[in-house]
């Protein structure tokens, strides 16, 4: 049923600005701490085997408590527990900030992400259940999908200028004015539909099990990344993941209110949207990882002129999600924008495999940066609005958390994956060109710039892959017909995305 006058918010527009306004916190925030880390671990004399902690911390409380975090804002309600997301968020920021010694670092980085799992999956269904009108949303989610896409970006852009201008506490410090404005605004404009909210009792075995599983899983990578894939602790990580997430599998198709609705994310299209996100932020997070390195260990730029590199792919970012994603989302199928979205943003990256010692910006790193933003921010933008799409009200937050989990585990899954192929043939690069090399120093370099390009060509035919999925399980139609969140009927969320062929 079309919506009325009396049900559209007046207020939604202001809305997404504090909406959007937190997201860009939560992203920017998974990057910014990267360019600040080595001056916060001379500072606070971290060693070196306890510094990715600083790191693993804020993934493993995040990416573990994700959907727990989207279940208690379909429970509470999603402005309530958007609200204390924020709040929980700014004092997590003031400690680390504060930091004296490491483990209060690392507590604070530990409550970053618990807040985080919060804010991200209440921020991402307060938009889902606002913006319900297929044109309005179209032009909300190009906003949100902006962010979501160049958000870590961003974070390198901010963690650079703060941490040469500034030093590295601000760049925690930098997240409480974000954290306030975005409160303040949320409790005036916010309206959350009464009818969306979940009451169903807490699922306290779905939550255990798929906390611990979650935890296990980014945790595994975490530890493949430094002890090796093949390391007792890193195989009995992965072996508890698998059998605590068979379990909850097992759990949530038993209980009468399961955590996560197993409609959820056995909707077809839903299901290729976490998959593709999924593999296309592996590949994301490799580039991010890499360029940095490349650019001030072999390029010698500041941290400052790195992160301003990376604007062009911002731009693109922005470009593609709100011009073209925004733009056509109404007139064509999602697998249209996601499925050319991705592959363009894989050329640019096939672009980034011919890097060398004497690169040029301006003539291979820019346009291939163009390329990246405007492919991902365009294959983004309808990606994020399909994934709550249909869905009914009472599990849009879990729904959400869905995606921002799918896209931790890629992160997780990139960092380890594609840093590991980088070590390996940086080593067996060294290691044959040994005799021949003019001296130790450039051969160090030649191995590592190897590494990178080693690990691009995977991250190329992730993004590939990534293409293929989402032409082969995303079948929905244009998104500008039936209700964007769908409110009755236990098949609800299935029969709300209409599937044609346009």
């Amino acid at each position: 049923m079309p919506e009325t006058a009396q049900n559209v918010d007046p207020r939604r527009w202001k809305a997404l600005i504090f909406i959007a306004l937190a997201q860009l916190m939560v992203v920017l925030d998974a990057t910014i701490v990267n360019i600040a880390l080595p001056s916060a671990q001379k500072a606070l004399d971290i060693s070196d085997g306890n510094k990715q902690w600083v790191i693993t911390a804020y993934a493993l409380a995040f990416g573990g408590l994700l959907l727990f975090g989207g279940r208690l804002a379909d429970l509470w309600g999603r402005k309530q527990t958007f609200v204390v997301g924020l709040v929980g968020f700014a004092a997590a920021s003031a400690l680390g900030g504060a930091a004296l010694n490491s483990p209060m670092l690392m507590g604070a980085r530990a409550l970053q992400g618990i807040f985080g799992a919060l804010l991200a999956p209440s921020a991402l269904s307060l938009l889902a259940v606002t913006f319900t009108d297929a044109k309005e949303r179209a032009k909300a989610f190009g906003i949100f999908g902006a962010i979501a896409g160049g958000g870590g970006a961003v974070g390198l852009i901010l963690g650079g200028v703060l941490t040469e201008y500034m030093n590295w506490r601000w760049t925690f410090f930098v997240n409480i004015p974000f954290a306030v404005v975005a409160a303040v605004g949320a409790i005036a404009v916010i309206r959350e539909p009464a009818e969306s909210r979940n009451p169903a009792r807490l699922d306290i075995p779905g939550v255990l099990l798929a906390t611990l599983g979650l935890v296990s899983l980014v945790y595994g990578f975490t530890r493949a990344e430094s002890d090796g894939w093949t390391a007792g602790l890193t195989v009995g990580l992965f072996v508890a993941a698998v059998v605590l997430l068979a379990a909850f599998v097992a759990v949530e198709s038993r209980v009468k209110a399961p955590l996560l609705p197993l409609r959820v994310v056995t909707n077809r299209n839903r299901g290729g949207v976490y998959l593709a996100l999924g593999l296309a932020v592996i590949g994301m997070f490799g580039l991010f990882l890499f360029l940095t390195y490349y650019m001030q260990m072999v390029k010698g730029y500041s941290p400052v002129k790195t992160g301003l590199a990376f604007l062009p792919m911002i731009v693109g970012m922005i470009t593609g999600s709100t011009q073209i994603g925004t733009r056509l989302m109404t007139r064509i199928p999602a697998r249209m924008l996601m499925g050319p979205g991705f592959l363009v943003a894989a050329v640019g990256m096939l672009l980034l495999t011919q890097i060398d010692l004497d690169t040029s910006y301006p003539l291979l790193i820019l346009p291939a940066f163009l390329l990246l933003g405007l492919g991902m921010g365009t294959a983004f933008m309808p990606a994020m609005s399909l994934a709550t799409y249909g869905v009914q009200p009472r599990d849009a937050g879990v729904a959400s958390a869905m995606v921002n989990t799918s896209q931790q585990v890629g992160g997780a899954i990139g960092t380890a994956l594609l840093n590991t192929i980088a070590t390996s043939a940086g080593q067996e690069y060294g290691k044959a060109h040994a005799a021949t090399a003019k001296s130790p120093e450039l051969l160090l370099v030649e191995s590592q710039v190897h590494g990178y390009t080693a690990a691009i060509w995977w991250a190329v035919g992730i993004l590939v892959v990534a293409a293929a999925l989402a032409m082969a399980f995303v079948n929905a139609g244009r998104q500008d017909g039936g209700p964007a969140v769908t409110g009755s009927g236990e098949g609800a969320a299935e029969d709300a995305i209409p599937v044609m062929a346009h």
